[in-house]
């Protein structure tokens, strides 16, 4: 299967837009199925080889899956794969500056590797929720980004 791909525009620098969406401990923040997610082990949160734990509403349950940062060039790029259990997404984000880098052109790329019962529930399941979900989050994105009241730590 071809992976899910998303795209939004957000009126602000890349940088600024890269600071915050590859910062895993603010995922709670713009991503509808997170309830928390924290930094595990390696360096600095968007350097190559870090780790991290996000738990995510699955349902009518909430699942723990760690990920490993496995590129990153900022401020236009970063790339993170899961570790562990049955369904590992892996997630690619570019930042594309637009006009006089006040915005920005912002791609998602997500995919899904499944192991045991994620062959099942990866197909069935997780791709749907995660392509209708997907969109949502992006949009709570830009709105995060774009307010008034811009998350403190994004460099702005």
């Amino acid at each position: 299967m071809s992976p899910i791909m998303s795209q939004v525009e957000i009126a602000r620098p890349c940088h600024e837009i890269f600071a915050y969406a590859t910062d895993p401990t603010r995922f709670a923040e713009w991503q509808d199925d997170v309830v928390s997610a924290r930094m595990v082990e390696g360096g600095e949160k968007s350097e190559v080889g870090a780790r991290f734990t996000t738990v995510r509403r699955v349902g009518p349950g909430k699942r723990a899956m760690t990920q490993e940062i496995t590129e990153s060039a900022p401020p236009t790029h970063w790339a993170a794969h899961g570790v562990d259990g049955p369904v590992r997404p892996s997630v690619v984000l570019n930042v594309e500056p637009l006009e006089d880098n006040s915005r920005s052109r912002v791609t998602f790329r997500m995919d899904f590797e499944a192991h045991g019962l994620g062959r099942l529930i990866v197909p069935l399941l997780v791709r749907p929720m995660a392509a209708r979900r997907a969109p949502r989050s992006y949009q709570h994105l830009k709105e995060r980004l774009e307010g008034s009241a811009r998350p403190t730590g994004s460099g702005g």
